[in-house]
């Protein structure tokens, strides 16, 4: 197909930036002890060239997926470009995940081979010991000789800074499966093609105006698409630079936005309140920052008590890893219309239907719809998942997201509603049935039921109701001990309430709204 991306891939890319802008400062990482590293694009190309060959020294094939491991840092996108340059897939773990999630992905990508920070070495030996699977585990970032592995950095630095095999890619190939939650007990993989990795790219540089002289700042992990999507790729096809914070941290996040002279970074809601808790420091609105991207939700109170505060204007943005881009968005010059989440941007077509998928008036709410290019301005699909895929993606390019909204007389776009049944947690997606499940297969625990409830700081905090099995009792404590050796933290419940009885439909199905 031919469009603005053409037939580049993320290989043509980077050997352009490294040709064209190779003097110039790509990376700037401050790790959790705040120590700073830089790469020129030159550099980092040479590292990626590096590591690309140790992955075709490890026999790495052409299209064969590789589960990565770690927390944000350099080696996380030496391993994402250095396996796309040889047209192999990378597939991010999440970071919190535990065993049965990464268990869950590894079978459901086929996966052999693994690289993961020495944090997570024992997570992984419990996985072949098992039995589940037998893994190649290659190990990045540690800190100490590992004999039973191979070792990330002394393998990748004996590698040429040439790429030793150019194998034949193009831009429909896949370059990343992305695992996201979704509103079914299992997660699903966002397909994400090396065309739709540079779309990303320039349509983040349409949507915010990135110029090669901006320095993108950001504390999302690697793992999710707001880093890779909104501001990783967006920073590759500017030209600029990319300032990545391993950690955020509230009490210091400020400051690093002034002394690594930002000029566009990235917040979520629970940014936005624990910065406002912070004292106040005369000198907070000596920055260089333009433009912050924002993403769902906070009070109107907040916003103009941030902005105020650190002299910053929030660009509101509403989109998905499905959609790839934040397609409905604040414009980058005039009028912003808070609380709307702005216009469709260039490129797509939006609109809201009612459950029989006809567009409705303006001010009438019904699903919001996204229309673009599967595998180019959309994902390509879920992996492995072509039911799921034909249940959101139309031939013509439609895209549900089952997200509640409505556009008014001019074209402006409010969110009302979260998919159903999804909490946000610290910007977080939970699927509350795949927590009731994991209740439900306690022997005594009869029935669940999870919702969000408010939570000043992290938008939602997590419930969860349990009605136990008549004549089985468990306290409180035990619920959450069996949730944590069971769930990523981020997913454990905060609240545990214990029920006689549920309020149910006509079909005797659990009324969650009356929970609320």
């Amino acid at each position: 197909m031919t469009d603005i991306v053409g037939n580049q891939t993320l290989r043509s890319l980077w050997d352009s930036l490294s040709q064209e802008r190779g003097d110039h400062c790509f990376l700037v990482f401050q790790n959790r002890n705040g120590v700073v590293k830089e790469y020129s694009y030159a550099e980092f190309n040479e590292e990626i060239n590096r590591s690309a060959n140790f992955f075709i020294e490890q026999g790495i094939e052409k299209g064969e997926t590789v589960a990565v491991h770690m927390h944000t840092c350099p080696e996380f996108m030496m391993c994402l470009f250095g396996l796309a340059k040889i047209g192999a897939v990378m597939v991010p773990m999440n970071e919190q995940y535990l065993q049965a999630e990464c268990e869950y992905v590894l079978e459901k990508c086929k996966i052999t081979h693994v690289v993961i920070e020495q944090e997570f070495c024992d997570l992984y030996q419990s996985i072949t010991a098992s039995g589940f699977c037998e893994l190649r585990i290659v190990v990045a970032r540690s800190s100490e000789e590992l004999n039973d592995f191979v070792d990330f950095e002394t393998m990748k630095n004996k590698q040429s800074v040439i790429l030793r095999e150019v194998r034949e890619i193009a831009s429909d190939d896949i370059a990343e499966i992305l695992f996201t939650s979704g509103t079914t007990s299992c997660p699903k993989g966002v397909i994400l093609t090396h065309a739709n990795m540079i779309y990303s790219g320039l349509y983040g540089n349409w949507q915010v105006g990135f110029t090669p002289v901006d320095r993108v700042l950001t504390t999302m992990p690697a793992c999710h698409s707001n880093f890779q999507l909104a501001a990783l790729t967006p920073v590759l096809t500017a030209a600029a630079t990319l300032i990545v914070v391993e950690k955020y941290s509230a009490s210091k996040f400020w400051e690093q936005i002034c002394t690594h002279k930002a000029t566009i970074t990235q917040a979520v809601a629970m940014m936005v309140r624990t910065l406002l808790l912070q004292p106040v420091n005369p000198q907070e609105k000596n920055h260089c920052l333009r433009e912050v991207l924002y993403f769902l939700p906070i009070t109107l109170e907040e916003k103009e008590a941030f902005e105020s505060r650190f002299g910053v204007t929030i660009m509101n943005t509403y989109g998905s890893t499905e959609s790839l881009n934040w397609v409905i968005t604040d414009p980058l010059i005039g009028k912003r219309n808070w609380p709307s989440i702005g216009r469709v941007g260039i490129s797509y077509e939006a609109k809201i239907v009612d459950e029989q998928g006809n567009q409705v008036q303006p001010g009438t709410i019904g699903e919001i719809m996204i229309k673009g290019v599967a595998g180019r301005t959309l994902m390509k699909g879920y992996y492995g998942d072509e039911a799921a895929t034909k249940e959101v993606l139309s031939v013509d390019g439609w895209l549900c997201t089952d997200d509640k909204g409505y556009q008014d007389e001019s074209g402006w776009f409010y969110f009302v509603d979260r998919k159903s049944n999804m909490i946000k947690r610290s910007g977080e997606n939970i699927a509350t049935i795949e927590l009731e499940n994991i209740l439900t297969s306690h022997s005594s625990i009869a029935e669940a039921a999870v919702i969000g409830i408010p939570d000043p700081i992290r938008d939602e905090a997590v419930k969860a109701f349990v009605l136990f099995v008549p004549g089985e009792e468990l306290t409180v404590e035990e619920v959450l001990i069996f949730c944590r050796e069971r769930m990523a933290a981020f997913k454990v419940p905060s609240v545990i309430e214990i029920v006689d009885t549920f309020p149910r439909t006509c079909s005797l199905k659990i009324e969650k709204k009356l929970l609320k």
